[in-house]
């Protein structure tokens, strides 16, 4: 269990719903709108502006800006597979779900972001940020956001190349990830927060991840209270 933090503690929820083996499936994929590539912001505005937000109002996201989030987290670049993050030996060890409650043309469930095809795949039914909170100190942020990034790693396949000091470039990676979608949300008027704080075991079992894959970060992101667009 992590002990860093991102959001405030102490609004308790009512208990998180009991896990029992991998969630049902929702239905169908979801294919993402084609993301921008020009924005009003520029690099220094955004990372001028750039805070950690922890309350937001209660409105949904768009599906266009949870694309460009997840772009912007880990969005194919080029024809030669290169994404926005850059990764050692360009082995990305990355992979990225989305706790969805609160996001227009999303049924609240969980998906996992397949940047080859810039789409999203099921992998569990119904909302469950107030399970994720549950298992991450009952952190409010992650409950009130509209969703959840939870950024994963798979370290073997950095570490197959270079051995154990392929942990820390995964550790290093999932940072240049996180910072991308700060400044993205920062782009689109949104407000963020990283958190560090969970019990990993449970976040796994929250979120369905694969044995192999480890709960590195948690970002809660919304419309920011005092915050446009």
């Amino acid at each position: 269990m992590s002990i860093l933090s991102g959001c405030t503690f102490g609004r308790k929820a009512p208990p998180a719903t009991e896990q029992v083996g991998r969630p049902q499936e929702p239905a169908t994929p979801i294919r993402l709108p084609e993301p921008q590539r020009e924005g009003k912001t520029s690099v220094e505005e955004a990372l001028l502006k750039r805070r950690s937000v922890r309350d937001y109002r209660d409105e949904p996201l768009t599906l266009a800006q949870v694309a460009q989030l997840l772009w912007a987290a880990q969005g194919i670049t080029s024809p030669d597979g290169f994404r926005t993050a850059p990764s050692a030996g360009a082995l990305y060890p990355l992979e990225v779900y989305v706790v969805a409650g609160n996001a227009e043309g999303m049924v609240a469930g969980v998906y996992r972001y397949r940047p080859a095809e810039h789409s999203l795949a099921p992998v569990a039914a119904g909302d469950r940020r107030r399970d994720l909170a549950a298992v991450a100190l009952e952190q409010a942020c992650i409950r009130e956001a509209a969703v959840d990034l939870v950024f994963a790693g798979v370290y073997e396949r950095t570490t197959k190349k270079y051995g154990e000091r392929g942990v820390r470039y995964v550790y290093m990676e999932v940072g240049h990830a996180a910072q991308n979608v700060y400044l993205q949300a920062v782009s689109l008027g949104l407000g963020a927060v990283v958190v560090g704080a969970f019990e990993d075991d449970k976040v796994q079992t929250v979120v369905g991840m694969a044995a192999d894959e480890h709960p590195l970060y948690i970002m809660a992101i919304g419309k920011g209270k005092g915050t446009r667009g």
